[in-house]
């Protein structure tokens, strides 16, 4: 079976993992394909916060969660700042940003929730997006990780936050690294692996104070040091910038761009 794998409902592109799917979690990692946008014609952006016409963008939004199967007044989203705060949503907070980015859930980079029917939603173009999925209560977290909040073990507290607010057991998590910059194309500088202490590994150094950066290795090592087994843990393996005629990327297309949506829904658990 393949870790990742694109599909298309009702003209609207999307990647998604067979195993998040099998394990009966909604989710969906938006493509760039055929889309209403201001910022870049043609583009199915998805994000209030990028300069684009608030109106296209929620076009884009509901054509996206009817394809995908949510309902587009209750997306959640928050106001991702390349930290390492992670927020639990309860009822109070459900269509947060959903249609307007002054109702966004501020200052925060992760949700979790074990609510169904609540599609988390989170935006990126290179950054890493870190899907989490407890398949004993149903619960689910998300998380943006660049190189700020994966140096900052986002993925880790994200995991742990789990663990508090739903007895969310690592080894019982399904994790999946989503679409983004690749080691490929992932220039960082000296300043960036000084951050990065103790995972020198995932730098490659090309010379001149320059190193490729592999983000998913460092996100796995550290999903498998908070205990998820590695056998759950999937990688897309789809670099954003060398494939951003598909995905948005910020690099590739040096700041003027949408962002992909990343959505992810608690399971119902019906035998409850």
């Amino acid at each position: 079976m393949k870790e990742f794998v694109i599909v298309n409902q009702n003209n609207i592109w999307y990647g998604m993992f067979p195993t998040l799917h099998e394990a009966g979690f909604l989710h969906a990692c938006s493509c760039r394909l055929h889309g209403a946008s201001a910022i870049v014609p043609e583009t199915l952006n998805l994000a209030l916060h990028v300069g684009d016409d608030a109106e296209l963008v929620l076009r884009n939004r509901r054509a996206f969660a009817q394809a995908v199967g949510v309902n587009a007044e209750r997306i959640t989203t928050c106001q991702q700042v390349h930290g390492s705060k992670v927020v639990r949503v309860t009822e109070e907070l459900i269509g947060s940003g959903a249609l307007d980015f002054s109702t966004t859930i501020k200052d925060t980079d992760a949700l979790i929730t074990n609510l169904p029917d609540v599609p988390l939603m989170l935006f990126y173009a290179d950054c890493v997006p870190v899907l989490l999925a407890d398949v004993e209560s149903g619960a689910v977290g998300l998380a943006h990780a660049g190189w700020r909040g994966t140096v900052a073990n986002i993925g880790a507290k994200t995991v742990a936050a789990m663990g508090e607010a739903f007895g969310t057991k690592p080894s019982k998590l399904l994790a999946a690294i989503g679409p983004s910059i690749g080691v490929c194309c992932y220039e960082v500088d000296d300043f960036v692996r000084d951050q990065a202490s103790g995972y020198e590994e995932f730098f490659a150094f090309k010379g001149g104070g320059k190193y490729q950066l592999d983000l998913w290795g460092v996100n796995a090592k550290q999903l498998l040091e908070a205990g998820v087994p590695k056998e759950n843990i999937m990688v897309a393996g789809v670099c954003t910038n060398d494939n951003h005629q598909l995905f948005c990327s910020y690099r590739a297309e040096q700041g003027k761009t949408g962002r992909m949506g990343v959505c992810l829904s608690a399971r119902k658990n019906y035998e409850e």
